[in-house]
């Protein structure tokens, strides 16, 4: 486990605590819980970047055709 030390604007730390306070954790706790979905989210967008660039162009229109095609019609 490392240690981090953050500055933060004092408005921005004093919401943080509000928060972590409100969901029953320590400012600990909250920093870690929001780094994690920084990251999946961070680790996503660079799966899909990735997919996308390996990806064939005239298969996914294909794709999305038949998926206009399978939607109902009004």
């Amino acid at each position: 486990m490392s240690v981090l030390t953050i500055r933060l604007p004092e408005d921005t730390a004093q919401r943080l605590k509000s928060m972590a306070q409100s969901r029953g954790l320590s400012m600990n706790k909250l920093v870690e819980q929001l780094s994690a979905h920084a990251l999946a989210a961070w680790d996503t967008e660079n799966h899909f970047r990735a997919m996308a660039a390996t990806g064939d162009m005239r298969q996914a229109l294909a794709v999305l055709d038949r998926l206009d095609a399978a939607e109902p019609q009004s």
